[in-house]
């Protein structure tokens, strides 16, 4: 039986809000066991932070340098953008609640010609190529070196008691309730507003930590730690608890907002080293963490069901003597705590070892992995040591569907209809009907079309056979002289990526 969608809805978020001991049992295709998988994660981070390109362009020229990375990308198989839309407690898009960002037009606050929205104009684009986009924030951070000039609207001229400066960067301090709070109305107001596929948020909690210099929350701590029941000696539990609830709260956010919508990590690669936890759990590993030294207890969110996809930052080259790449992916593989699990991708460093193809067929055979995302997208745009070739000629070479999130829902929409041949002003074209709403999740949201020779078998698993992934109801067919039969199918993908039964056309071409 069909479940109702606001049905659906209420039972899941009962479930995750008040069950939250409960770990996800794990329900997505183990990505990889074939040579080219028809369902992968690939993402690219298009960063903005210190970007010195975007303030010396026009809205035209945005627009232009946005659509070419945007085509190179596809071209490359990325099927997903992760874009920094808030870097400085600041926007790359219309916002009434943070001022424009310096990254952008070069001084904070000031709009950018004809009030162009770039994150609206990316989100259009990004759909229009069948990739999706996610809305990267830095949730903590006011300021990269503590020399931003603040605009008027700036949240920090309202209430610089939120805020505190550490190694040279101004903060929003974690334990004040009040920051939680704002920056959950930041994120309420995006997904609100936008047709994000996600909200996504990396490594930066509570800073790197600089030896002798004791992060500065005394304040807060005596306030909300002490008041607690926190003992200086726990003053990191306390921390740590300040995190959680700032996931816990956005989880519910953005449940309560638009519940199709994904909320992301990619943590620091490091959760613990095994020196440092007494049970002997953490990895093999000797470097910075993200329990003891960030604050984030990346597990404990992935167990809860606070967060959708888990992907660690795993930047490191294979081999390396303080954190080799094969050690923690394997840890993390066995740790995904039954969620999605992708891997950050340092293209640079990869490419300089030479060790692409052994980091890409590594991640292919793990259970628990189901895809990449590259760091920096510049990297494949430069296409560093033929990053960009070797994943279109290999790794990337037919498309992929990102992998269902059947934590969230596992039943695929219905077939679509009335699939027919037309000729039209334009050519010849195959089209199609189905039901879609903007605000039904469960409904169609693109289609995939696979083509398949006379007599061949129809499997709608090989990748090699998809032709195009659109969200238009209608596909121009390469016509020729109407000699050669082929059979065309059309299924139907909701929000979360499952996948209808396909409708099968005849076709002449």
């Amino acid at each position: 039986m069909r479940i109702p969608y606001f049905s659906l809805f209420c039972a899941f978020l009962f479930l995750t809000l008040t069950s939250c001991s409960t770990v996800r049992e794990r329900t997505l295709p183990a990505a990889g066991l074939g040579k080219y998988p028809k369902r992968e994660f690939r993402g690219a981070w298009i960063q903005t932070a210190f970007q010195g390109e975007y303030k010396e362009m026009t809205p035209a020229e945005m627009r232009r340098s946005f659509i070419r990375k945007l085509d190179f990308l596809r071209s490359c198989g990325i099927n997903a953008i992760i874009f920094q839309v808030r870097p400085e407690a600041d926007a790359f898009y219309k916002s009434d609640i943070e001022p424009w960002s310096r990254f952008l037009t070069g001084e904070q606050g000031v709009a950018p010609a004809g009030e162009f929205d770039p994150m609206a104009f990316l989100i259009e684009e990004c759909h229009k190529r069948g990739m999706e986009f996610h809305a990267w924030l830095n949730p903590y951070r006011a300021s990269t070196a503590g020399n931003t000039r603040f605009a008027a609207s700036h949240i920090y001229h309202r209430h610089p008691e939120w805020f505190v400066t550490y190694n040279k960067q101004i903060l929003f301090d974690p334990g004040l309730p009040e920051c939680r709070a704002f920056i959950c109305k930041v994120v309420r107001d995006i997904v609100r507003r936008y047709d994000v596929d996600a909200i996504h948020m990396d490594d930066y909690f509570y800073p790197y930590p600089v030896a002798g210099m004791p992060f500065p929350d005394d304040r807060s701590f005596r306030r909300y730690g002490l008041r607690k029941g926190y003992t200086e000696a726990r003053r990191d539990d306390w921390r740590r608890e300040n995190v959680n609830l700032l996931i816990q709260d956005l989880r519910r956010t953005i449940l309560l907002t638009k519940p199709w919508v994904r909320f992301g990590i990619s943590p620091f690669g490091i959760y613990r080293n095994k020196k440092s936890t007494p049970d002997g759990s953490g990895s093999e590993t000797n470097g910075l963490q993200n329990y003891d030294d960030l604050y984030a207890d990346v597990l404990h969110w992935a167990r809860q069901g606070w967060i959708d996809y888990n992907m660690p930052q795993i930047y490191w080259e294979i081999g390396h003597p303080a954190a080799d790449y094969i050690t923690l992916i394997k840890w993390w593989d066995k740790n995904a705590a039954g969620g999605p699990l992708y891997i950050g991708q340092d293209v640079a460093r990869t490419m300089k070892a030479g060790q692409l193809t052994r980091k890409m067929r590594y991640e292919r055979a793990l259970p628990h992995v189901d895809g990449n995302c590259f760091w920096p997208a510049n990297e494949l745009l430069w296409n560093n040591g033929g990053v960009a070739d070797s994943l279109r000629r290999n790794y990337h070479r037919y498309p992929a569907l990102i992998p269902a999130y059947t934590h969230q829902h596992d039943r695929a929409p219905k077939a679509v209809k009335r699939l027919k041949t037309e000729w039209t002003p334009e050519g010849f074209e195959l089209r199609w009907k189905t039901e879609r709403s903007a605000t039904n999740p469960e409904l169609a949201s693109y289609f995939v079309v696979y083509r398949f020779a006379d007599g061949e078998p129809v499997d709608i698993n090989d990748p090699s056979r998809i032709v195009a992934i659109t969200r238009e109801t209608r596909y121009m067919l390469p016509y020729e002289k109407g000699r050669v039969k082929y059979r065309y199918v059309v299924t139907a993908v909701d929000r979360f990526h499952n996948e209808s039964a396909g409708k099968v056309k005849k076709v002449r071409l």
